[in-house]
């Protein structure tokens, strides 16, 4: 064994030997950290836009408008990502190389297809995707320019959101963060430059952006042709078969859902907000800077669910119960203690987020109202972020679909449709919150139910295999 055998081992995690503390710790924390540093620069890119002098509040207006339409870009970057690394994870916990980096090249190829047909349609599409969305007439311009630059960066995004997960799932997760933290770092240090020195306004802060992206699909692409890598890029399988996209877009159904109803939701915020509140811009900069205030407890619970993901998948694969037990268990109450935290500052300090966003008086006023309600079901969201992934990795796709559904489609929509008739306007802030807590109570419960019958039938499942396997050898 050479010298840089025995560093590389050195450096690699033994996903299925090594101390679960200490491998949730190596691969959850970077994540977590990643999730924090991508939500300052989410925070900051508003903060930004929002000091706009004389046009802040519907420049940030703007920025709400097109969130959602960014969000559907990510998530086909996730259905690819979040979806083929659990998928390759299982295959090396189960000793098969070859299947994983087939997998790893069929969610390359998808990324490359899924970059060019979005960009075309951003590009193409730019100002009935803005109305569409709900943009009030005096945040249409900011929301339409910064779209159209965005979009022309989209390939980008798809690069660096979706090829990351595959160096997560080898355990790599410091590399990992630095993808994000180098994209989010990049773009704060250019937003002020872009926006301000340069006068550029919200196109600017669209360009930092995609400048940004483009580094970090670089940094992430540059991953796989290091001798480090288990996953190699490999034209023979660039026209991957259709069993394999199938399994990778089935299993990262859950988060792409995930994804598309939150850009739908925001939707429905944004035009019923304009509808109950007259066209009142108010209503729209502070949902938008209520959204942001979900993303600050979304963002490092998803970091702790897809961070554990390689560590349940691999021993999934495998066969190892009690390690994925063990990992729940500490996960789960990592996540609640976070969650419990961002609820309690929700409730009794919401002005908090409104200052962090230079919030005019009237936005001041509603976020102080509505933000109580509007995060009320935020303490469940140790489940409905963290445990919904742990699903994803133990390959539930059909489970954690129905959980996607759940919270946004068959609760959230209908009662953001349903409560302004009673409450008016206020109504859109509270369905956020019922819709939230009956969510979270049932993925929980659902959650602890099934997780000891999903381990019972793969441990069955494996016996059965190795009892043919040691039959046909001795045959």
């Amino acid at each position: 064994m050479s010298a840089n055998d025995i560093i590389t081992k050195k450096k690699t995690l033994d996903l299925g030997r090594d101390s679960v503390g200490k491998l949730i710790i190596k691969l959850a924390v970077p994540a977590v950290i990643a999730q924090l540093i991508n939500l300052l620069y989410n925070l900051v890119d508003r903060m930004y836009v929002g000091a706009i002098e004389g046009i802040g509040m519907q420049a940030l207006a703007g920025l709400g408008v097109v969130f959602p339409i960014t969000l559907i870009v990510s998530a086909f970057a996730n259905l690819v990502g979040l979806g083929g690394a659990p998928l390759a994870s299982i295959f090396l916990g189960e000793n098969k190389r070859k299947d994983a980096n087939a997998v790893f090249n069929a969610g390359a190829a998808l990324l490359v297809l899924f970059g060019v047909l979005l960009t075309a349609a951003v590009l193409l599409f730019c100002e009935p995707l803005v109305r569409l969305f709900g943009a009030p007439e005096d945040a249409f311009i900011y929301a339409r320019d910064y779209l159209f630059v965005y979009g022309a960066g989209t390939i980008f995004v798809m690069f660096s959101l979706g090829l990351n997960p595959f160096i997560t799932t080898q355990g790599f997760s410091f590399t990992s963060m630095l993808t994000v933290a180098i994209g989010a770092l990049l773009n704060i240090a250019l937003d002020p430059l872009f926006i301000f020195a340069f006068g550029m306004g919200v196109k600017g802060a669209a360009l930092a952006t995609i400048l940004s992206q483009a580094v970090s699909a670089v940094w992430v692409t540059t991953f796989f042709f290091r001798k480090k890598s288990l996953f190699r890029f490999d034209f023979r399988h660039f026209l991957p078969k259709p069993k394999t996209v199938l399994r990778i877009l089935f299993l990262g159904l859950s988060p792409f859902i995930m994804s598309v109803t939150e850009s739908a939701i925001q939707i429905v915020f944004n035009n019923n907000l304009k509808h109950w509140s007259g066209g009142n811009t108010d209503y729209t900069a502070a949902v938008t800077i209520m959204l942001s205030a979900i993303q600050i407890v979304c963002m490092p619970l998803n970091g702790l669910g897809t961070g554990i993901q390689p560590l349940v998948s691999y021993n999934y694969g495998s066969g190892n119960s009690d390690r994925i037990r063990k990992t729940v268990k500490i996960a789960a109450l990592a996540a609640l203690c976070c969650s419990t935290t961002v609820w309690a500052v929700s409730l009794f300090a919401p002005q908090i987020y409104g200052y962090l966003f230079s919030a005019e008086p009237p936005v001041m006023e509603l976020i102080r109202k509505n933000m109580p309600y509007f995060m009320a079901g935020t303490i469940f969201f140790f489940a409905q972020m963290t445990l919904q992934n742990v699903f994803i990795a133990l390959n539930q796709a059909k489970i954690s679909i129905f959980l996607a559904c759940l919270r946004k489609v068959i609760l959230l929509i209908p009662l953001c449709f349903l409560l302004p008739y009673k409450f008016g306007a206020e109504g859109v802030f509270y369905s956020e919150g019922i819709a939230d807590t009956i969510a979270g109570i049932v993925t929980a419960t659902t959650f602890f139910a099934m997780l000891p019958k999903i381990l019972k039938k793969r441990e069955a499942a494996l016996a059965e295999a190795r009892a043919r396997e040691t039959e046909s050898k001795a045959e």
